[in-house]
């Protein structure tokens, strides 16, 4: 017999340590923890943060606004907001591992199943899309948000405009397969079966939210993938103001790699492939440690010295679950980044 889903009425909720202070959605302080702020979009950002928040209850997630596919397509293309979706997977990671937390992330997950307008939309796109229309401010519906799930930790959007990604491919018609092209849209670029040259924002000087560029100049550390490396993880270094803020923050960077290359758009990527286009894309850009699972390494040598162009010291563990899958599992992510913040921080133990 299936266990019954608590019903909302019943659950009673107890804001988790280190949750939000009902002021704004900022995270309580716990003693002194590292304040770490989250940068990517989709599955990648949400196995980060669902690491993260194990580990601090300052915690900022700030979110890609490019997606242009399935339900948040439709509402960004018929109201002409934000895609909400990557700024939803973010929320949810944050639920906590009680009753509340759990059924409320699988409350905003849920998608309609339908004959009409409704079906494959998610419940979190349409309230998140709700607020912003009744409060008219992107932070203050997501901190909203935030507060009714009992998040551990804030989701920002990167920028206040819904952007368009655009990227020039080398083969997208195999037909023409020494062709460079232009191709738009997120959900094309992610899918291409040519090779991705260099990617775009458009428009090209995207305003930041000023809230993720103080938060990124606040922070202890920032946390830069993994995820979809040319679709969501590469646009922020796009944005002339956050990418400002990463060259200036004091914080640490570390950036997380992949546990593989993605179909389409990183096809044949080794891991250092994916730093060197990291560096085209921002060759300003300064890390302090790389972080790969050691399965996912051939040759640590080669990745090495790629990070030692970035300033950045590598550290392998093993972050990928167990079952074959190539996705990061939380508790061991968890463990590996707190190992890094311990070993490479400016400040002593948190805990």
């Amino acid at each position: 017999m299936t266990p019954r889903t608590p019903r909302l009425s019943r659950l009673r909720r107890v804001p988790p340590e280190g949750s939000t202070d009902g002021k704004g959605g900022r995270p309580r302080r716990r003693g002194t923890q590292p304040k770490v702020v989250a940068l990517g979009g989709g599955m990648g950002l949400s196995a980060s943060l669902a690491a993260l928040r194990r580990i601090t209850g300052d915690l900022t997630a700030v979110v890609t606004v490019a997606d242009d596919g399935g339900s948040s397509g439709r509402l960004r293309d018929e109201l002409g907001v934000l895609p909400p979706g990557d700024l939803r997977k973010a929320l949810a990671a944050l639920c906590g591992d009680d009753d509340w937390g759990q059924t409320w992330a699988r409350v905003i997950q849920h998608r309609f199943q339908s004959k009409g307008d409704l079906h494959e939309h998610a419940v979190g796109n349409l309230l998140i899309v709700a607020l912003w229309e009744q409060l008219g401010d992107h932070v203050q519906a997501l901190d909203l948000v935030g507060r009714l799930l009992g998040a551990q930790g804030r989701v920002l959007p990167m920028s206040a405009v819904p952007l368009e990604l655009q990227a020039l491919v080398r083969g997208h018609d195999p037909a023409r397969p020494d062709e460079i092209d232009t191709v738009r849209g997120q959900a094309t670029v992610a899918l291409t079966p040519g090779d991705v040259q260099s990617v775009h924002l458009v428009p090209n000087d995207p305003p930041a939210v000023p809230e993720a560029v103080e938060a990124v100049l606040d922070a202890d550390w920032v946390v830069l993938g993994p995820g979809s490396w040319f679709s969501s993880v590469i646009p922020h270094l796009l944005v002339p103001e956050l990418l400002g803020a990463l060259t200036r923050t004091k914080a640490r960077r570390v950036l997380s790699l992949n546990l593989a290359p993605q179909p389409g758009e990183t096809e044949g990527f080794s891991p250092q492939r994916h730093l060197e286009v990291l560096g085209r894309h921002a060759p300003k850009l300064a890390l302090d440690v790389v972080l790969a699972d050691e399965a996912a390494v051939p040759d640590r040598d080669l990745l090495t010295e790629a990070a030692k162009r970035f300033g950045a010291a590598v550290e392998l563990a093993p972050v990928a679950r167990t079952d074959g899958t190539p996705r990061h599992d939380p508790e061991l992510l968890a463990a590996a980044y707190d190992r890094i913040f311990r070993m490479h921080g400016r400040i002593g133990p948190w805990r």
